[in-house]
């Protein structure tokens, strides 16, 4: 009590009034506004943190996902193929963050079996060294990625892709490579026949529906390549990638070109991104109309506290300290509705896992089903400088929302409010 007798009186006031209006009698209808004001900010607040925790969520999943089958940083070399990969392997791990390399083979090709044709990116691997920088090998669902050798011309391929060729573990399917082989009677595509030796769930549509693994000297033969295209390279930390590519780019020698993961999926981060900005500025706007509701919370509170207002001026307030008397009255209201409404996100967004399945459970609904949906269930990924953003935002508001009816509070002349009273 000591701590608040010591604050200047304008704090005492406002204090005072936020008290009254939530206890006294005659200004009910002005605590029910204050009070709607305040849950208006919390819900606010905690929606947002909820969504954007939920798409952070989904946003890592999918990119997990996605990182499971790709390389965090692809090397190239200019001319198309990279004979000496082993040196530019020893070159790459130089830099303290990259944990594996494997060489690999890519290229485009049409898969057929019966009266099914599917276009494909396949990519020829060494099943030794690829599980140090995928996680593929463990991925596979039937089958096995060790029975990829060199000259038996196996196969693995994408669920969904084996689906649609209706194709399972020791069937046979035709590739048809885009690089002809000239004959007598023309030029003639690439045939050549694999046995599929497995297949793989990455639990991304893309991969699991256009990927397919063979192994790497089966794929040089196949396209025609007398090296493998490139080398693929794992860091410790995914999120440095373009700051390792950087650094990999004086590291390296010979004239190779370096993409980072993030550059491969530049198109789907930009428009994830773009859609968290929109949906942050759409319930931004939850926020902004509660503070709408705290102008008018205010408004009507310096119509009713005139005549206080009045002594208050008579007894020496200056216009300035009855302009802060009701700034801090509303900055209280918007800090215990961002506190209350941080609180609640965090509280949400950190047990999502628990909170949707009792809802679903509750209401005999599946929001996400396993049939049609590859994420079945709600994802949520906290990130504090959202948390931060969000608070700051709300409380930015509730201040702004607060200036017009101090302004108006300080500009009552004390003669004409004591006229009636």
């Amino acid at each position: 009590m000591g701590i608040f007798k010591n604050l200047p009186f304008e704090w005492l006031v406002g204090m005072r009034y936020t008290r009254a209006g939530r206890r006294g009698g005659r200004n009910s209808f002005i605590s029910f506004i204050s009070m709607i004001s305040m849950a208006g900010i919390a819900l606010g607040v905690a929606a947002l943190i909820v969504v954007l925790s939920v798409m952070n969520g989904f946003q890592k999943e999918v990119r997990d996902r996605m990182l499971s089958v790709l390389a965090h940083i692809e090397v190239f070399d200019a001319s198309g193929t990279m004979p000496d990969w082993q040196a530019t392997a020893k070159e790459a791990f130089l830099q303290k963050e990259v944990r594996g390399a494997a060489p690999y083979v890519a290229g485009q090709a049409m898969m057929t079996r019966d009266d099914t044709v599917r276009g494909v990116i396949v990519r020829g691997v060494l099943p030794s060294e690829e599980p140090k920088v995928s996680d593929v090998a463990s991925q596979v669902r039937q089958g096995s990625f060790n029975d990829l050798v060199p000259g038996e011309f196996n196969i693995v391929l994408g669920k969904e892709l084996a689906l649609g060729l209706r194709a399972e573990v020791g069937d046979k399917v035709t590739m048809i490579a885009p690089q002809g082989q000239v004959t007598p009677a023309g030029v003639l595509p690439r045939l050549k026949q694999y046995t599929v030796v497995g297949i793989f769930e990455a639990g991304h549509h893309e991969y699991d529906s256009g990927l397919a693994f063979i192994h790497l000297d089966d794929a040089m033969r196949m396209f025609k390549m007398d090296a493998p295209s490139g080398l693929r390279l794992k860091i410790e930390d995914m999120q440095r990638a373009p700051e390792v590519a950087l650094d990999l780019s004086r590291i390296l020698t010979g004239n190779v070109l370096i993409l980072d993961w993030s550059k491969q999926n530049r198109t789907w981060f930009a428009a994830v991104q773009t859609e968290k900005r929109m949906m942050f500025i759409i319930l931004t706007l939850i926020i902004a109309v509660a503070a709408f509701n705290l102008v008018s919370t205010l408004v009507m509170t310096v119509t009713d506290k005139q005549a206080d207002i009045a002594i208050l001026r008579t007894l020496g307030a200056s216009p300035p300290s009855i302009m802060k008397i009701f700034m801090i009255q509303g900055a209280l209201v918007g800090l215990l509705g961002t506190a209350i409404g941080v609180g609640l996100g965090i509280l949400v967004a950190l047990n999502i896992d628990v909170i949707v399945p009792f809802i679903e459970r509750l209401l005999g609904v599946q929001f996400l089903s396993k049939d049609i949906y590859l994420i079945s269930t709600l994802p949520s990924d906290l990130r504090w400088p959202d948390v931060y953003t969000i608070g700051g935002v709300a409380v930015i508001l509730a201040f702004l929302a607060t200036l017009y009816p101090s302004w108006r509070a300080s500009a009552v002349r004390p003669a004409e409010a004591l006229r009636y009273e």
